[in-house]
């Protein structure tokens, strides 16, 4: 399946009324799709606020005498409309709250898919971080300097990294490597400070979320401080247990080193 046919099949799948060879193939797209998993988190969301924080307004008390009188006619002699209009007289009451009550669901929809979000692409830098410390050969091309380490690059991906800081006393520059963000390749610088790695990610920023407001966003996760940042069509990630005021300080560098 395409993600897009996928998508389309998404709230049956989480409900269970797939055939089971439907089920398994979508169970296995999403194995294997981050797009189509958060698209699924998300529907997932959408249908708990549906059904467990909608607004609900009890009704009068004179609407429920009219209800009641209402049901207790009898049908004979009523025309088939008027026999429908009782039956569906619940159904459009519960329509019309939920009327009232989507813009404020979308709002909260919308805040809380930003807020996952923005989340995930943090958690995403400290376990591609992990990966870099974790990995047996953290750098493939060892420094002799920005000029040797961005020219590196070329050919291993579909675009030319923009970093500009040399690296200096403070933070020095110790080589560089071909990693991933999410679903996209993503060029690693690993500056240090002191005794402490930091991973610079540049990847393509497209099809991700970004803080609405201008420059970078800072968040502190699992003991890691992580600042994200867009500039153009690229999107840098910075991430390290620095003390959070250094680390800013080195994200600083890199922007005015522009």
């Amino acid at each position: 399946m395409t993600c897009d046919e996928v998508r389309l099949h998404l709230l049956d799948y989480q409900q269970g009324r797939l055939r089971l060879e439907t089920q398994s193939t979508v169970r296995a797209h999403l194995d294997g799709c981050s797009g189509c998993t958060r698209a699924d988190a998300v529907e997932q969301e959408l249908t708990r606020l549906l059904e467990h924080r909608l607004p609900q307004h009890p009704a009068s008390l004179a609407l429920k005498r009219r209800l009641a009188t209402r049901w207790s006619e009898p049908a004979r002699g009523r025309s088939s409309w008027s026999r429908w209009r009782s039956s569906l007289a619940p159904a459009l009451a519960a329509a019309a709250v939920v009327l009232v009550a989507m813009p404020i669901v979308y709002y909260e929809r919308a805040s809380s898919r930003a807020a996952r979000e923005q989340s995930a692409m943090v958690a995403e830098a400290v376990n591609d971080h992990l990966r870099v410390l974790s990995s047996q050969r953290p750098l493939e091309i060892e420094s002799g300097g920005l000029h040797q380490v961005k020219p590196w690059f070329e050919g291993r991906l579909e675009f030319a990294p923009v970093v500009s800081f040399e690296g200096d006393a403070d933070f020095p520059l110790k080589g560089g490597s071909v990693g991933y963000f999410f679903d996209r390749k993503a060029a690693v610088f690993v500056y240090t400070r002191r005794l402490h790695p930091i991973s610079l990610f540049v990847f393509r920023a497209e099809g991700l979320h970004w803080p609405a407001s201008e420059g970078a966003s800072t968040t502190d996760e699992r003991g890691f401080t992580v600042v994200l940042w867009r500039r153009g069509a690229l999107g840098y990630a910075l991430v390290s247990d620095v003390d959070r005021r250094e680390l800013t300080s080195l994200a600083a560098k890199l922007e005015s080193a522009r």
